[in-house]
């Protein structure tokens, strides 16, 4: 009669190169379902209801302001399009998370006629996964984030009269009366292309 061997022994009675092979290959797998360690994040946007906002540039002290209504503060990724800008602004300006006559979120933006300001934040797509330090390798770099930091700010104007806005790399003074408090965290789908509209 043949011993019986339990699966979780057979390594152990391989060649080592075929169980550091096995393993590697183990790993390898592990890493390619995980969509947390493979994944480049997409647009990511904070968007907080307020009845002010306001921001102040450092340098200048020039202080821009909005009164009820949304502030976004936005990150940018290396792989983001106008498609996702399109997106996350349609869906944001659409959010119905202000309260109707019975205190319950029924209304959007439009609807109270509110006002947005639009932040420009880089550290939204900060990794802090590993050690003490906070990576930011997924955020874009200037010259592809500025023009959709831009052009997402244009598509929120094509539908909300009121919008300011800070200084992208400036450094900035934020301050925020979140009313509720309700904030939501939001990111573009990933492959958008493959998508339609905001539903």
């Amino acid at each position: 009669m043949k011993h019986y061997v339990p699966p979780r022994y057979v390594t152990a009675v391989t060649s080592p190169t075929h169980s550091l092979e096995m393993r590697g290959e183990r790993k390898v797998r592990q890493e390619s379902e995980s969509p947390a360690l493979n994944c480049t994040p997409n647009m990511r946007a904070v968007i907080q209801r307020v009845t002010e906002g306001a921001v102040t540039l450092r340098e200048t002290g020039e202080t821009r302001s909005i009164g009820p209504g949304l502030v976004i503060l936005l990150g940018i990724g290396h792989n983001d399009t106008n498609a996702d800008a399109d997106w996350l602004a349609d869906k944001i300006v659409g959010l119905r998370i202000f309260n109707d006559v019975d205190g319950k979120m029924n209304l959007g933006l439009l609807d109270v006629e509110g006002s947005v300001l639009v932040i420009s934040q880089f550290t939204l797509l900060g990794d802090a996964r590993k050690g003490r330090r906070p990576s930011f390798i997924d955020a874009a770099p200037p010259p592809v984030s500025i023009p959709l930091y831009e052009y997402f700010v244009s598509a929120v104007r094509r539908q909300v009269a009121d919008v300011k806005t800070g200084e992208f790399g400036a450094d900035m003074l934020v301050n925020i009366a979140n009313d509720g408090p309700v904030t939501l965290i939001m990111e573009s789908p990933p492959l958008l292309g493959q998508k339609g509209p905001a539903k």
